[in-house]
């Protein structure tokens, strides 16, 4: 009865934690609506480099115009995680008052200062700011190149006056665009202390744009024209590759599978004449246990429940919730998902070594909770450390750890042990066809490309190419500008990556067991996961070719959170693949006939049953007996 309670109370705790966090952070104003002459919340939140989107820092580590008593706001858990830092702004735009050309503060910058905004302008930072929970981007400088190749010859200016232009719809805004005066700078070429008087002009105008389409404009960009047609293209390519692969599949399997099926449902006198060969021939290993049983139940716990995870998510996102600028929805809802998901975990780990006769069920169950959160874990670690040294908000205050690891400690362990417990009362048995004979048969020497490598390339690429155009946004999205709020598309391409990974993990299963090599187990896994390799192999091409990220921070940042993603890939897909050959290995074995031959004297008649029906206790009987001769699965 305690123990029901406390999970109550865990699940309980992990709602709220859920329900606070996903609907992020919302201005003073809970209900957006104001008066003339109220003050709107106006917070800056972080600046640094465009192309370099993991390295930011907190507005004020420039020397902007500081409007004295700096108040940070609090923020959620997926805010902090995403790096967002708000603090009250230096310029006060009150609901529909307008002006023109007010001081905020005039300031004489010392030759440090000015080295500094100058390395800002070079390196094309930007700042970002949120009036009433409406995301303000600009830039703080340019660079004037005019024409020269020396780039010490190049003019660097710092933007001092920025314009406020606001919508608004009776009470409310609904939306503010800002523009830097491009004749308002200040030149930072040379190293001296120059004098800057920063500046801001507001301007109000009325809309006829309802409320709750104010959000609209910023997911429109992904949903142009030109963009859905290289979607709809990514869609049409990968709905072919599915075709072409379950036709060439179906055909294939569907007629070899038939004349096998033929073939050993033959008369026991054509029987007696041939040897058995193909997948037939080793009917007695297909279903013996893999090596590194916990190693392999903790994998495919990790797999369901990353599953599980990303099947949630696509959830969300498909009623809404990720909306663009919701600040930190996603990483909450991963973090809390995540935690909730985890007695899936222990369960599908726990029950499916209990299956495979495992007996040390409590390592197994650690293992699978330290699986995919130990790398992740140690990965963090290193880029934390990297953050706190680049003194970047992408480092992670003490506090939020200690939530972090709280949440870890009362939500995810409990019921990681408690799906783990479960698991293991289950008492579920392995369904196997046919009996394992006592000793391994030998593996015939196989060409090169049988090999495991050469069988996990082929199996990656087909689904890596199902879903290689559709990543290019991800990725613009993910670590660069680009809002991508397509997820309708997003999930039929998922869809399709599980068929097309299944589909080909069977294939090639089917042609492993043909060649009479019986350890499938974990070459399905390895295969279905092999995606995963692709998509970091996309990760190289993509920072080279297609970005403009620099420097140790981002480049660290970049391949370590992406070998995180990639490796949740892969034991995700891997869990697919196997689950895809498994139920295909029991269908054929299950499929075919076993006989058992009774030959007291010459001429009599086989008697003839299925491969369920066969028990191992007539089959040794037969097998012993001076009178019956055991002829074993045609």
């Amino acid at each position: 009865m305690k123990k029901k309670e406390s999970t109550n109370t865990l699940l309980i705790i992990a709602i709220l934690i859920t329900c606070y966090g996903i609907t992020g952070v919302r201005s003073d104003a809970s209900n957006h609506r104001y008066k003339e002459g109220d003050s709107v919340p106006l917070y800056a939140n972080k600046v640094g480099p465009f192309h370099n989107p993991s390295e930011t820092y907190r507005y004020f580590d420039l020397p902007f115009c500081s409007p004295g008593d700096v108040t940070e706001k609090k923020e959620a858990l997926g805010e902090v995680l995403n790096g967002d830092r708000l603090v009250s702004a230096p310029y006060k735009l009150e609901f529909k008052k307008e002006k023109d050309t007010v001081v905020v503060c005039k300031r004489k910058l010392t030759k440090e200062m000015v080295a500094q905004f100058r390395n800002a302008v070079k390196k094309d930072y930007y700042f970002q700011m949120y009036y009433d929970d409406l995301p303000i981007w600009s830039f703080i400088g340019k660079v004037d190149k005019d024409g020269k190749a020396d780039p010490s010859e190049y003019k660097y200016y710092l933007f001092k006056h920025i314009q406020f232009e606001v919508s608004y719809n009776k009470d409310r805004v609904i939306e503010i665009v800002s523009r830097m005066d491009p004749q308002s700078v200040v030149d930072l070429t040379e190293d001296k202390e120059v004098e800057a008087e920063f500046m801001f002009t507001v301007k109000w105008k009325e809309t006829e744009t309802p409320f709750e389409k104010r959000m609209e404009k910023y997911s429109q960009s992904s949903s142009l024209p030109h963009h859905l047609e290289i979607h709809w293209f990514s869609i049409i390519n990968s709905c072919v590759t599915v075709l072409l692969l379950t036709g060439f599949l179906a055909t294939i399997l569907m007629r070899v599978l038939k004349n096998d099926f033929m073939k050993y449902a033959q008369d026991e006198e054509a029987a007696d004449d041939q040897e058995e060969t193909g997948w037939k021939y080793i009917h007695g290993d297909v279903f013996r246990f893999p090596k590194y049983k916990s190693l392999f139940a903790a994998s495919l716990g990790s797999g369901t429940q990353l599953f599980t995870l990303t099947v949630f998510i696509f959830m969300l996102a498909l009623v809404g919730v990720f909306y663009p600028y919701n600040r930190g929805a996603l990483f909450t809802a991963l973090v809390v998902i995540y935690a909730l998901t985890s007695g899936i975990a222990g369960y599908t780990a726990s029950s499916f070594y209990c299956q495979l006769e495992g007996k040390n069920w409590v390592r197994n169950l650690l293992l699978t909770g330290c699986l995919f959160c130990g790398p992740l874990f140690l990965t963090f670690c290193f880029l934390n450390t990297v953050a706190i040294a680049y003194s970047a908000t992408a480092a992670l205050p003490f506090g939020t750890i200690v939530v972090i690891v709280l949440i870890w400690t009362l939500v995810t362990s409990p019921l990681l042990v408690l799906g783990g417990i479960a698991g293991k009362n289950s008492k579920a048995e392995f369904q196997a066809p046919c009996r394992t004979t006592k000793y391994p048969r030998e593996i015939p020497p196989l060409p090169w490309y049988r090999s495991t490598v050469p069988q996990m390339a082929m199996a990656g690429f087909l689904p890596f190419s199902a879903i290689y155009i559709e990543l290019y946004y991800i990725f613009a999205s993910v670590w660069g500008h680009r809002i991508y709020t397509i997820y309708s598309i997003l999930f039929i391409v998922f869809i399709i990556l599980l068929i097309v990974t299944a589909f080909i993990t069977v294939a090639l299963t089917y042609f492993q067991l043909a060649a009479e090599d019986h350890e499938w187990w974990w070459r399905s896994f390895l295969c279905g996961g092999s995606t995963g390799l692709f998509i970091y192999g996309y990760c190289l091409y993509y920072y080279y070719a297609r970005s403009d990220m620099s420097g140790f921070m981002q480049t660290s940042f970049f391949f370590g959170y992406m070998a995180c993603i990639c490796y949740g890939f892969f034991l995700m897909l891997g869990m697919v693949g196997f689950r895809a050959s498994l139920l295909f290995v029991r269908h054929i074995y299950r499929s075919i006939k076993c006989y058992v031959v009774a030959s007291r004297s010459k001429g009599s008649k086989p008697l003839t049953t299925s491969l369920n029906s066969v028990s191992s206790d007539s089959a040794v009987f037969a097998h012993a007996s001076g009178n019956y001769g055991y002829s074993g699965l045609y």
